[in-house]
Formats: C-alpha cells, sequence, structure tokens
C-alpha cells in the first residue's frame, strides 16, 4: 500500500516538472515561430521580396502547404525547406532570384522573390559613429545606398571610402548641410625698390705726337679729339649702362700739350609698386582656375627639320581646390601664380627669332583657415647690392690722389613680396537682386561732355542734363490709365 503511495506521489512529482520544463521551453518555442516572417504567397496581387544578407541565413513560413520548390539561380541563393510550411534560405551572392513553391500534383502554390544583398548593419554602425547617425545606410539592388545629410564634404568622402569596403558599388545620395561654395582673394604685393652710385673720372691727353686716355677702355682712334674749343667726352660712367647726369670738363694746356679732364656722376633711384587681385569661386572638392593674361607663341623644333608653334601662358593665374571642413573651417590646395615678359633677357633660337624670357612669382601650398581670415602664404625679400671698381694699375691705389685715376659705381636693388589669401564661404543672390559691377558709378559721355567738358565718363547724377544737351531717355514707357472722371489714357515716362 505504501509503494503505490510513493509510485503516485513520483508520478505527480514527474508530471509536474514536465510541466514546468515545457512551461519554459514553450514560450521560446512560440517567440522562435513568431520570429520566422510569414510570406503571403497564395493569391497575391504581386510578387513578395524577401531580403536576405549574404553569407545568413533567413527563416520563413508561408501561408500555405507546399511539396516541392525550385531555384531560379541556386548560386544566388539556396533554399531548404524545414516543413510544409516553413523554409531555409541561404545568401549565398549578391543579386536577385525567384522561388517558386508548388503543392500536390506540381500545383503552383505562390512566387517570391529572394533579393540578396550586403550586411549593413556593421557599415551603419561604423558610419554613424563618424557621421554622428547623419548618413543612412542601406541596400538596394546589390549596392549600399547612402543618405541623409552630412556636416560637412570630409565626413561624407570618409563614409563612402568607408561603405567601399563593404561593397565596391556604392550610391551617394546624401546631402551636404555645410555652405558649398568658396570665393578665393589672393593678393599679389609686390614693391621693387632701385638704387646707384656712380662717379667716374677721365683724363685725356693729346700733344703733336701723343694721345692718352685714361678712365675709359676706348680704342685710341675713338677717343675724343679737341676741335678748336669743342672737345667731345668718350668716357661714361664705368659700371653701368646709364648715360651719366652730370658731366665736369677741364681743360689745361702746358707746353703745347692738352690736358681734359672729364668727372662724370650719377645717381639714380626708382621704386615700382604692383598689386594683382585675382578672385575665383568654386565648390567644395573642385577645382577652379583662371587666367588673366595671355599666350605668346614660342617656335621648336619640328620633325623633318620644320619649326612647330607652342604656346605659353602668363599674366594673372589662379588654381585653387578648396574642401569645406566642419566648423566652417577650409582646406584649401592653392597655386597662384604672376608672370610678366622680361625684355632685358632673351634667348636667341636662330633665323633672327628670339624669344623673351618670363618673370614669374609662383606659389603651391595646402592651408587651412576659417571663413574671412587671411595668411601670408609665400613672401619674398630680396637684397642684392652690387660695387664695380675699375683703376689705372699702382695709381687707384695711391691715397687720396688714386681717386683721380679710378673710376666705381655702386646699384642696389630691393624686392618686396607678398602672397595674402583669404577663403570666404558664400551663397547665391537671392532671385531679384541686383549684382552691382564696375560701370554702375559711371555713365558713357554724350557730345557735350565729351567735347565741351573733356569728360569720357560720367556719374548718373550729372548725367541728367548739362549745358542744355539733354541725352535720349532710357528705361520703359508705360501706359497708364487717367481718372475714371476723365477717361482715356496717357502715356508716362519713366527716366532712370
Amino acid at each position: 500500500m505504501s509503494d503505490s503511495k510513493d509510485y503516485r506521489g513520483l508520478s505527480a512529482r514527474f508530471v509536474a516538472a514536465c510541466l514546468v520544463a515545457a512551461s519554459m521551453l514553450l514560450p521560446g518555442l512560440a517567440a522562435d515561430a513568431q520570429a520566422q516572417r510569414l510570406l503571403q504567397v497564395s493569391n497575391a496581387k504581386r510578387t513578395v521580396l524577401l531580403n536576405v544578407a549574404v553569407g545568413k541565413t533567413e527563416d520563413v513560413r508561408t501561408d500555405t502547404a507546399f511539396v516541392d520548390i525550385t531555384v531560379g539561380d541556386p548560386e544566388v541563393a539556396d533554399v531548404n525547406p524545414l516543413t510544409d510550411r516553413s523554409l531555409s534560405i541561404l545568401g549565398k551572392k549578391v543579386g536577385t532570384t525567384r522561388v517558386t513553391i508548388y503543392g500536390e500534383g506540381k500545383k503552383l502554390v505562390g512566387i517570391f522573390d529572394v533579393d540578396v544583398t550586403y550586411d549593413v548593419s556593421r557599415l551603419s554602425s561604423e558610419i554613424a559613429r563618424i557621421a554622428h547617425a547623419g548618413i543612412k545606410v542601406s541596400s538596394v539592388n546589390g549596392r549600399v545606398l547612402l543618405s541623409g545629410t552630412s556636416p560637412d564634404a570630409v565626413t561624407l568622402d570618409r563614409a563612402v571610402t568607408l561603405a567601399r569596403q563593404f561593397a565596391p558599388d556604392v550610391i551617394n545620395s546624401v546631402l551636404v548641410s555645410a555652405p558649398q561654395q568658396v570665393m578665393m582673394e589672393v593678393r599679389f604685393i609686390e614693391v621693387s625698390r632701385n638704387a646707384g652710385r656712380a662717379l667716374g673720372v677721365q683724363w685725356n691727353m693729346s700733344t703733336n705726337n701723343v694721345t692718352a686716355n685714361v678712365g675709359d677702355r676706348i680704342a685710341a682712334n675713338q677717343l675724343p679729339v679737341a676741335s678748336g674749343n669743342a672737345i667731345v667726352p668718350a668716357a661714361g660712367v664705368l659700371g653701368t649702362l646709364a648715360p651719366p647726369f652730370g658731366v665736369l670738363l677741364g681743360r689745361m694746356v702746358a707746353a703745347g700739350a692738352t690736358t681734359d679732364v672729364i668727372v662724370n656722376a650719377l645717381e639714380e633711384r626708382g621704386m615700382a609698386r604692383s598689386l594683382a587681385e585675382p578672385n575665383l569661386v568654386a565648390l567644395s572638392g573642385d577645382t577652379a582656375s583662371f587666367l588673366a593674361g595671355g599666350e605668346y607663341p614660342i617656335p621648336v623644333a619640328g620633325t623633318q627639320g620644320q619649326i612647330a608653334i607652342e604656346y605659353k601662358r602668363y599674366g594673372v593665374g589662379l588654381s585653387f581646390t578648396p574642401t569645406v571642413l566642419r566648423d566652417g573651417l577650409i582646406n584649401i590646395k592653392i597655386e597662384p601664380e604672376v608672370s610678366q615678359f622680361d625684355p632685358s633677357r632673351q634667348v636667341a633660337i636662330g633665323n633672327g627669332i628670339a624669344v623673351p624670357a618670363l618673370i614669374v612669382r609662383r606659389a603651391s601650398t595646402t592651408v587651412e583657415l576659417r571663413d574671412g581670415q587671411g595668411f601670408v602664404i609665400g613672401g619674398l625679400l630680396q637684397d642684392i647690392g652690387t660695387t664695380t671698381t675699375e683703376q689705372l694699375p699702382w695709381l687707384g691705389d695711391v691715397p687720396v690722389l688714386g681717386a683721380l685715376f679710378r673710376s666705381a659705381s655702386y646699384q642696389k636693388r630691393e624686392t618686396d613680396l607678398a602672397i595674402i589669401v583669404t577663403p570666404r564661404l558664400v551663397r547665391p543672390t537671392r532671385p531679384g537682386d541686383p549684382i552691382k559691377t564696375p560701370l554702375d558709378s559711371t555713365l558713357p559721355a554724350n557730345d557735350a561732355d565729351l567735347f565741351l567738358l573733356g569728360k569720357a565718363e560720367v556719374t548718373p547724377a550729372t548725367a541728367r542734363l548739362q549745358l542744355g544737351a539733354d541725352r535720349p531717355f532710357v528705361g520703359h514707357v508705360l501706359d497708364m490709365p487717367k481718372a475714371a472722371i476723365t477717361g482715356g489714357s496717357h502715356v508716362l515716362t519713366v527716366r532712370n
């Protein structure tokens, strides 16, 4: 009797344990069953599309039973039945294939498409880390699609580069929120100063049998010859090509010998200032360039002894590539250049053809500036000094008196060059806003302005009427209705 009671107690405990275990397992099984996607394939108006990540499986349930399946492209996806109402789909290669399921007697039950795409979950988390959730990642037709907004172009470029590590073909439809048009202001400022001094002494002596010259290396037959009271000096200022500014001539006659002393003096100073301000606008990431100048032909040797022509650019040029970064920071790769002809240096290439040289100021660098900040990217301070002394041997070394047998010249040249760049973020004007031009403050002169007053241009304020000579009306002619009591119409002429 006690054994049966013990058996019944053990059975009750076993059943209770089974119920507890079943209560723990059944929610998981129910959750797995609910986690499977239900495909409505029977009587569907259009084909169902199922997305599967490449290298991963997806379990789905159908709304009706089936006994057989076919896969259009087994290399894209592998489809295996689990039960008569569930399937396991493995994505093998990026692409799209069609799956057809059949019932008893090869009866068509339904059709659905499988789109095997890249797994963008990892890519989404990485891009969200660098773009702060502004860029969205999805997969469309075997491609990675980037959408949303980016704070700057650099962040977008990093996101695109990262996406190409996951997929070779990336569709970029991200909008950059920061202003993307940059105007570059470049100023070339150059100042050249020249200074020179020269002092030369020449002795010319002539007798009936002897003619001598000290102070300039000129042949004896070219020396100045006294003709009556007229003497032509032959010596220039040594060490410079410029003619002397002052000449002092003295003559001494003794014992039939005529001695002329000529003192040449020159002091020169000069200063030149040059300023070029090219401005250019470009989109972030693009390269813009322009040239305000021209091109001159250069003959070069061609085939079979022929002469070909090549063209060399000169003038004010600018080429830059801006990239707008975060918080208004602008990365700029800039290449400014200013060139002009140098007539003092030419290259002869034969047949009487000489090609002029160019004086070029050029810079190439990459800087990072904020909107409106200026920076000197290039500077040149050049100081050249030249001293030339020519003298008669031995006598020129005599203290004090040696200056009478010596000529000296001094040349100094200073050049200051600065290249200043200033980037600015710009936006287009609103529709209808007037854009000012350099001609807005002046108007062309009429006959009275030009011939009577000698003015080629006049201001709009003085262009109305001068000396009784009215200029033609400009503007619009409008037909305006009169008051209702009078009727009719009149013409209203509007002048600028």
